[in-house]
């Protein structure tokens, strides 16, 4: 086994934000991999162009199903499985004589799609992770204000997670990311209004890159459900008083 498959986490979307070390593998790379959904260009295609070498030979692993049906459906989960069964035996073979690099958005073990790659070529292929920066620092960096401070907790939920559950969990933090909005967002303001959070919510689209949008979730109408997007709200800081 000669070659290996490298995954490099991309950061939050500028393609300023790439690690020297992620840049180095990317412009080096012969052979690249990248998810994305059939039709389009794919984000983390979109992050590295203009890096890629000439005559890189091209992987779009184009997604069989993505918000068409329901994440937790039967038909879903076998459609999902069936995919990352078949890219990662690709990926694997592949593995045997080249290296492969495959993009991925963020930090590749923070809700990356490239876990279930990572889990099922254990053993049968080299891997190697190169880590990025997680979307959500991009975003809460873009407004200007710090996430945490002091002993502050942060929480960090899915959108996807039942509405009761969103309620607890936005109550008992101090701060708080929400991922996976998307069209869970109607819910995810519900969840937060009934927390007594809503006011208090921030939502970025499509964080430090082109387009992006910061705006008060309260003011943001409820059938807008951007799929870059993440919720924020800011903890307030157990600081003590002579630090402040």
């Amino acid at each position: 086994m000669t070659g290996r498959i490298i995954c490099t986490g991309l950061g939050p979307g500028d393609p300023d934000l790439i690690s020297v070390r992620a840049d180095r593998t990317i412009r080096a790379a012969r052979h690249v991999a990248y998810f994305r959904k059939a039709g389009r260009a794919g984000q983390a295609r979109r992050i590295v162009d203009g890096m890629l070498a000439e005559g890189v030979v091209e992987y779009p692993m184009e997604y069989p199903v993505t918000t068409e049906i329901a994440f937790d459906h039967p038909d879903y989960i076998a459609a999902l499985a069936a995919f990352y069964d078949h890219w990662a035996d690709r990926l694997a073979t592949l593995a045997r004589t080249e290296t492969i690099v495959v993009l991925c958005e963020g930090d590749p073990f923070f809700y990356g799609s490239f876990m279930h790659l990572h889990s099922r070529v254990q053993g049968i292929a080299k891997v190697e992770v190169i880590p990025g920066i997680p979307g959500m620092a991009g975003c809460w960096t873009a407004t200007g204000v710090p996430i945490t401070w002091g002993d502050d907790v942060l929480t960090v939920l899915a959108g996807t997670l039942p509405e009761d559950d969103l309620i607890r969990r936005a109550r008992d933090a101090d701060a708080l990311v929400i991922m996976k909005t998307g069209r869970n967002l109607p819910k995810v303001r519900r969840a937060l209004a009934a927390a007594g959070r809503l006011e208090a919510a921030w939502l970025v689209e499509r964080g430090t890159m082109p387009g992006q949008r910061i705006a008060r979730l309260a003011d943001v109408d409820a059938a807008d459900c951007p799929y870059f997007a993440i919720v924020l709200v800011h903890g307030h800081g157990r600081r003590p008083e002579a630090l402040e």
